[in-house]
């Protein structure tokens, strides 16, 4: 993949701005097609509409609809990417992503931005912390959820190599870049082993991956070692790295930037208990509505930081 520019470490940089320099890094294929639900500033296509006008759609704010479009135009063997919130593109569009993308299983690519608790002062009615678990349960569809920029545009990739649909979820505020571009391998269906560990594993996706690395670290100062684990695609989910952390360390905790129920926390406790039972504790939003205010206060109030993993780690760990 070569690409134009490269993602500095370190630099917090939001999943959504790697969603736009993706499409139009990649866009020169004449195969996609970009569509918005007049959102383009905000969820960044407008990289691509200023690059390649006569391949995007404004269809305006009727999500629903622009799904069906993108149905449309995947029959036609073109590879469209449907564009909007999370909240409306897996809440609003849900039954026409069901029925018209999912049910026909057609190649249409779904950047859902804006996700989870980190939308902010939007509050609860935008702040999605459902779609994880929503876009899981559609058969057949693909569930990414990138730590960073770097493995941001590298889903843009594999999703437009991958021939089905995708679900793809990027955030609002600005993270830490944690992988190098010039050696990150990604691929549908794996997941990272960061750091190894004996006492206790750390499954971090999306946002909370950064947040579990850092948890590691406090964890090591303890004389604890916490092995962490990046999982970007929730489904297909990497059983493989997961049960094989659950035999080696006896204890996991999830960490993800969505409702505990049926996201990566549901995805990781499904696997493990059904080959190799050990403790599993959740961290994420617990089964609650948003509320409105400053994004990194909201992580502090819902627990979604390093300082809460290390707590979830040790009761974790006592369970064993």
């Amino acid at each position: 993949m070569k690409l134009t520019k490269k993602y500095e470490l370190g630099k917090k940089i939001a999943t959504r701005e790697a969603y736009g320099d993706a499409l139009a890094e990649f866009g020169a294929d004449e195969r996609i097609v970009v569509l918005d639900a007049d959102l383009s500033k905000s969820t960044k296509t407008a990289n691509f509409l200023k690059l390649y006008p006569e391949r995007f759609v404004n269809c305006g704010i009727a999500e629903g609809n622009m799904m069906a479009v993108s149905a449309g135009i995947a029959t036609t063997g073109k590879i469209p990417f449907a564009s909007s919130f999370a909240m409306f593109a897996a809440g609003r569009a849900f039954e026409q992503v069901r029925n018209s993308i999912g049910y026909p299983h057609l190649n249409v690519k779904i950047g859902a931005t804006h996700a989870g608790i980190t939308v902010g002062e939007d509050g609860a009615t935008h702040q999605c912390n459902e779609d994880l678990g929503i876009m899981r349960t559609i058969p057949g569809m693909v569930v990414l959820n990138p730590a960073d920029a770097a493995e941001a545009r590298a889903c843009v990739k594999a999703a437009i190599d991958y021939e089905g649909p995708v679900y793809l979820r990027f955030g609002r505020l600005g993270v830490p870049v944690i992988f190098d571009e010039d050696t990150f391998d990604f691929e549908i269906g794996k997941g990272n082993l960061i750091k190894d560990g004996t006492d206790v594993t750390l499954i971090g996706t999306g946002i909370m991956t950064s947040e579990a690395i850092k948890a590691a670290e406090m964890l090591a100062e303890e004389g604890i070692s916490a092995r962490v684990i990046n999982i970007c695609t929730i489904k297909p989910l990497d059983t493989e790295i997961v049960i094989k952390a659950a035999k080696e360390t006896g204890a996991i905790v999830t960490a993800e930037e969505h409702n505990i129920i049926g996201g990566l926390g549901s995805a990781v406790a499904e696997a493990v208990s059904a080959e190799c039972p050990v403790p599993v504790v959740r961290v994420g939003v617990e089964d609650c509505f948003g509320k409105s205010g400053p994004a990194k206060e909201l992580l502090e109030v819902y627990g979604l930081t390093a300082e809460n993993i290390v707590a979830k780690a040790k009761i974790a760990i006592s369970k064993k």
